[in-house]
């Protein structure tokens, strides 16, 4: 009776793990850097396609921004804390109707737009003539010049600011998307959050952050019906009063008297509350006598 042949054992080169050992790092050389240049490559198309804003459009500004996005507000509807000594503890907003359907999409830092919900044409030229409404009443004592910090679109400054923000700016809207920005008391920063209108700006952390933008800067969504707009120019109004003092009620002011509009008491406390904060200097940000662009230009 015949054995049967024993089968031969497998011979493994003893230099194989070190062959995949080779084979792995050249392609985590190659494979990962391409993956990050592809990465990099498709964040900045996506800054790119923001559009113009305060900061250029540009490598550097990119990392500027990428930076910056490192230390910027991680939860944007977390209202603004009023700190015990702060005066005046209320706003000018008392209430506000709740926000139909969701909240939109927003994206970017500087720029920062709305990626969603988006103002038709003719609803952004509604929200233009009343702004504009606004600043042609001459007791509200507003201008509209370039904005300090948006550089490419309009808005609204007080003559005689009294709350320091860059070169006494109250708001400015953005054509491309029809949202817009603002400066609010921190009471009404927080109604406007919780009833679903806007939200902090991600780099509305008070401190350093000031030379960037206030600590009560705002996002407010785009109008995308009258009764949206109705609200919004509530909102105008009150950042109207925080900056300038005045009581215009988001109206051009037509039928009321000076001891509505500027309220002597609300003017004292702001100013008083705002005596010891960062100066916002137009040294800062840049911004001085500059042409005036219309607010539908880019549109």
């Amino acid at each position: 009776m015949s054995q049967l042949p024993m089968e031969q054992p497998i011979l493994i080169p003893s230099n194989l793990p070190s062959i995949f050992d080779s084979i792995l790092t050249l392609l985590l050389t190659i494979v990962l850097p391409l993956l990050a240049l592809h990465l990099i490559h498709h964040d900045y198309q996506s800054f790119l396609r923001l559009g113009p804003g305060g900061t250029p459009s540009t490598p550097t500004g990119y990392l500027k921004i990428k930076l910056l996005s490192i230390l910027s507000l991680r939860d944007p509807l977390r209202p603004l804390p009023i700190p015990p000594h702060f005066r005046p503890q209320t706003g000018h907003l008392r209430t506000l109707p709740k926000r139909r359907g969701p909240r939109p999409i927003i994206a970017g830092i500087a720029p920062q737009r709305q990626q969603s919900q988006r103002s038709s044409p003719s609803t952004y030229a509604a929200l233009v003539a009343r702004l504009r409404l606004l600043a042609q009443e001459p007791r509200n004592m507003l201008l509209e010049r370039t904005s300090c910090f948006e550089k490419h679109s309009s808005g609204l400054f007080a003559r005689t600011p009294i709350t320091r923000t860059c070169g006494g700016e109250i708001c400015h809207a953005h054509p491309s998307d029809g949202s817009m920005h603002l400066t609010l008391h921190p009471a009404d920063v927080k109604v406007v959050i919780e009833a679903g209108w806007g939200e902090r700006h991600p780099l509305a952390r008070g401190g350093w952050f000031r030379r960037f933008v206030p600590r009560e800067f705002v996002l407010v969504y785009a109008p995308r019906e009258e009764a949206d707009l109705e609200v919004l120019m509530e909102v105008v109004g009150a950042a109207v009063w925080w900056v300038s003092g005045l009581d215009v009620k988001g109206r051009g002011g037509e039928g009321d008297g000076e001891g509505e509009r500027r309220r002597e008491a609300d003017v004292g406390e702001i100013r008083k509350a705002r005596e010891e904060n960062e100066c916002w200097s137009c040294r800062v940000h840049g911004c001085g006598r500059r042409t005036v662009e219309g607010m539908v230009d880019d549109a």
